[in-house]
């Protein structure tokens, strides 16, 4: 049986990163989408691990080649999602997950029509803008640009499958658990194994 594709996406500060790495950790059977790139490896990152890291020119190549599910320059550096990299897990049975913006989101659905888009909000934008001053990483001028742009992008989450709010972070996680376990447990995903154990036919 195939793997599903579930795209979490969020505002930066919203606990995106936390909730997925409890995921990992919680659910048997989850596997995770590692992005390529080619950017430079930063402190202890690992190619294969944290990153596919390319040289500029391979990347253009798998572009040109179709090699992407979606694909994005973020100022000098390129991103992208490879179709190998997911057929491979979900081929095997694995359920995926990826850590996208919007747009990459949009890219999964338009090629996976059955993959799960979850969308996690702050409790608040004033919460959402204490969390990144609480970080310390940013000055405050870009922490304010960063926050007009998260006033747009929040409005993406319309068009999502599912939507959890991260005012509480375990009860976040438990929801976005029960979110993947819920669509393991549909009938679609279900009947060839009731088939095969019970003789049913399905419709």
């Amino acid at each position: 049986m195939s793997g599903n594709l579930f795209v979490i996406s969020a505002p930066s500060g919203a606990g995106k990163s936390t909730i997925i790495k409890a995921l990992k950790e919680r659910i048997e059977g989850l596997g995770y989408s590692i992005s390529h790139t080619s950017r430079k490896p930063r402190g202890n990152e690992n190619d294969g691990i944290d990153y596919h890291f390319l040289k500029k020119e391979t990347f253009r190549s798998m572009i040109d080649a179709g090699a992407f599910v979606e694909w994005a320059q973020v100022y000098d550096d390129l991103y992208g999602t490879s179709f190998s990299s997911l057929d491979e897990q979900t081929a095997s049975g694995l359920d995926v997950l990826l850590d996208l913006d919007t747009q990459g989101a949009k890219n999964i659905k338009k090629h996976f029509k059955n993959s799960v888009l979850i969308y996690v909000l702050p409790p608040s934008l004033d919460v959402l803008e204490k969390r990144l001053m609480a970080r310390g990483t940013d000055d405050e001028t870009v922490i304010k640009s960063r926050m007009k742009k998260t006033s747009n992008e929040i409005k993406q989450c319309v068009w999502y499958d599912y939507i959890i709010v991260n005012d509480d972070l375990e009860k976040a996680i438990k929801e976005a658990q029960a979110i993947i376990l819920s669509v393991r447990c549909r009938t679609d995903q279900q009947a060839p194994i009731v088939k095969e154990m019970f003789d049913v036919s399905f419709p």
